[in-house]
């Protein structure tokens, strides 16, 4: 076992042997930030697929993080009020029950990556960038002028919703859950990685020339990477809003993308764990330096810069070395 493999190991089981602690010692405040570290490790899990593997620099990932949220925020809210979403021509009521949450959260973010990746993907490099940006951006103003779900002001949702079997108003319980999905995600994502479809993928990462040659179209791979990635992302918007029982037009704006990416780079773009230590440590930063400063996202934006010009495999490069991302 490589250095890489050995730091994912200790990584996994330290996200869960502190909250296991926590609850232990009566910590709950130690299992949300836990909970937190989770969830946003699975929408970096989501976002690495599309940057690390197809080398797309999207930065309107946060528009799948707020449709995630939105669909358990609307769904939460018409459930609790008896309200049915439509009457006609079908009758669509609310639910509470999280796997449906989930389900509805993953189509629509999938639906939405569909339109914005098969437009976005006509272009490439700074285009692409800018053109995904729009699209969040579109998103959050259209968030911010739907007064029917709290408009500017959000939506909270008093009791948070239902998972069989389990208390998920119990914090450790509902950590449960968000590790498990964010493991399933982590397992998911290194078997697509090493699937034809990821090889031929990052392929055409690298030379779309000669994917081209062999009878691959490099749209189509893209696309469907863009596609899962939105869908993966769109799970952890959900969860979030589920974590702290709240929806705002936040969750769509570029400041989310930015910082989903910033995960990705601190822990190392295309490493399979980068991810959640990019999470953990941004998490960490903001936990310690936020309440000495206001500005404590400067000493986030230091770590960055350190980790962009002298370890370009991000803290995992920097630990285990230059192994094959994702090996």
């Amino acid at each position: 076992m490589n250095r890489e493999k050995l730091l994912n190991a200790a990584v996994i089981l330290l996200l869960l042997a502190i909250p296991l602690w926590a609850h232990m010692t009566e910590e709950p405040f130690l299992i949300t930030l836990a909970t937190k570290v989770a969830i946003l490790a699975l929408a970096g899990v989501g976002l690495n697929i599309a940057l690390g593997i197809g080398g797309l620099v999207s930065l309107g990932h946060a528009a799948f993080f707020g449709i995630g949220g939105y669909a358990m925020g609307i769904l939460a809210v018409h459930a609790q009020n008896y309200e049915p979403l439509a009457e006609w021509p079908l009758l669509i009521e609310g639910t509470n029950q999280m796997p449906v949450i989930w389900l509805v959260a993953v189509v629509a973010s999938a639906l939405a990556a569909l339109v914005i990746g098969a437009l976005s993907l006509r272009t490439s490099g700074v285009y692409f960038i800018m053109i995904t940006l729009a699209f969040g951006q579109m998103l959050y103003y259209f968030a911010i002028s739907w007064s029917a779900y709290g408009g500017e002001d959000g939506l909270s949702i008093w009791v948070r919703n239902e998972f069989p079997g389990m208390n998920t108003l119990a914090p450790l319980q509902f950590f449960l859950i968000c590790y498990a999905i964010l493991c399933a995600a982590l397992w998911f994502a290194a078997r697509l990685a090493r699937a034809p479809f990821g090889l031929a993928l990052s392929a055409a990462r690298q030379c779309e020339a000669r994917v081209e040659t062999v009878g691959i179209t490099p749209y189509q791979l893209r696309l469907t990477a863009f596609v899962i990635s939105g869908a993966i992302t769109g799970l952890a918007g959900a969860l979030f809003a589920d974590l702290n029982r709240f929806v705002s037009p936040t969750m769509f704006s570029w400041h989310t993308s930015g910082e989903i990416m910033i995960f990705v780079i601190i822990g190392g773009v295309g490493r399979l764990f980068g991810p959640v230590i990019g999470a953990a440590l941004f998490i960490l930063l903001e936990h310690l330096l936020g309440g000495i400063s206001d500005y404590w996202q400067i000493y986030l934006g230091g770590l960055l810069l350190i980790i962009v010009l002298y370890a370009r495999g991000g803290v995992i490069g920097a630990i285990s070395g230059r192994e094959v991302a994702h090996d």
